[in-house]
């Protein structure tokens, strides 16, 4: 849900070219699968598409091509810490919810064993956290790019 509402944030705001952005877990349980039927429903509900989506794995090498790691829960956060090589790997590793200043929560619920209603109500924390981090992207993202050594 995260990748498809912060490529759509983008896209909005014609910066979808400055942004490589890519959903990925710390499991290898789901690789090249689609996202579970009711993520769909929930995302098309409010005028998203994810239907792209495709389950990828995270692995220390992924470090390498981010810029920004975002966990969507602690587990994978501490997860993600422990695999990183050096401090500034580790550095790279938020919580999304820290970009929401109204969460009452640190952790993203998986909704996966829960009805539609849970689809929607993490849908809807996703957005706001989104808007958050993208709010404090946006700066950089709209600053002239500067050539490459």
């Amino acid at each position: 849900m995260a990748e498809v509402v912060f490529r759509e944030l983008a896209e909005r705001q014609g910066l979808g070219s400055r942004i490589v952005s890519r959903s990925a877990g710390t499991g290898d349980w789901h690789l090249g699968e689609r996202a579970d039927e009711r993520t769909l429903d929930s995302l098309a509900r409010r005028g998203y598409d994810g239907s792209q989506h495709r389950a990828k794995q995270f692995t220390t090498a992924s470090f390498a091509d981010n810029d920004l790691v975002v966990a969507l829960d602690r587990t994978h956060e501490r997860i993600l810490r422990e695999w990183a090589h050096d401090e500034d790997e580790e550095g790279k590793v938020t919580l999304l919810l820290a970009f929401d200043p109204d969460a009452s929560t640190q952790d993203v619920p998986d909704p996966y064993y829960a009805g539609t209603e849970m689809f929607d109500a993490v849908l809807g924390m996703i957005e706001a956290a989104t808007r958050g981090l993208f709010r404090q992207l946006e700066p950089a993202l709209r600053a002239p790019r500067t050539p490459r050594a």
